[in-house]
């Protein structure tokens, strides 16, 4: 198997709920809303999959605020990157996969802007080989395709396997399988897992990206 490692951005490598939940306090702040509207914020968030416009429009509705959704959304998307951030392990765990060959890349889903930004402002371009992001090159997960296109980005065959890590078993887990990688899954701690079955599932589980780096070592 080729030294192929292939990871999702948010709440794998960045962690989004740490972000979300500093935004969501903010916001609070700034509308003079209450502990409870932090809650609404936040468990609606949990449940919500998917572009942001819906989530803000219901955020609107329910707060009887005078800026638009698409205005809300607007700032969000300003913000979140800014207190987006990794955990120190799972940087370490990065530089050491990296200083033992491996070739390491992003696959996310997002708008190029926003991922981008997560990725320069917590030093994540210094430790990986490069990224595919849904809005910059055309395609989502769980298409097989993105994972290819990074495949092919980190200079790997496609075909010669290698290993996805991500928390979505929809997005992450059967997608990189149908792409022919090995999986690693780090279950969510922010959003309630599927309740159907998956569509495919992972090779381990994990609790962090730093888990994940040993495993995949231990492998080869």
């Amino acid at each position: 198997m080729q030294a192929l490692a292939l990871f999702d951005l948010d709440d794998t490598l960045v962690d989004r709920g740490k972000a979300f939940n500093a935004w969501a306090e903010e916001f609070v702040a700034a509308h003079g809303l209450d502990e409870k509207a932090l809650t609404f914020l936040v468990v609606t968030d949990a449940g919500h999959s998917g572009p942001m416009n819906d989530y803000f429009a219901t955020v609107r509705e329910t707060f009887d605020l005078a800026e638009r959704p698409g205005q809300l959304w607007e700032r969000y998307r300003g913000r979140m990157p800014e207190l987006a951030s990794c955990r120190s392990e799972d940087l370490d765990a990065l530089g050491r996969l990296r200083r033992a060959g491996w070739r390491i890349g992003i696959v996310t889903n997002g708008m190029t802007d926003n991922q981008l930004t997560k990725i320069r402002n917590t030093g994540l371009d210094a430790l990986v080989d490069t990224w595919c992001i849904s809005d910059e090159v055309g395609i989502r997960k769980p298409d097989p395709e993105i994972f290819r296109l990074a495949a092919r980005r980190c200079g790997a065959s496609p075909e010669g396997g290698g290993w996805m890590v991500g928390d979505s078993l929809d997005l992450d887990i059967a997608g990189g399988r149908a792409a022919g990688l090995r999986t690693i899954w780090l279950p969510p701690k922010h959003r309630p897992e599927p309740s159907s079955r998956p569509a495919a599932a992972p090779d381990f589980t994990v609790g962090s990206v730093a888990e994940a780096v040993g495993v995949i070592l231990a492998a080869t």
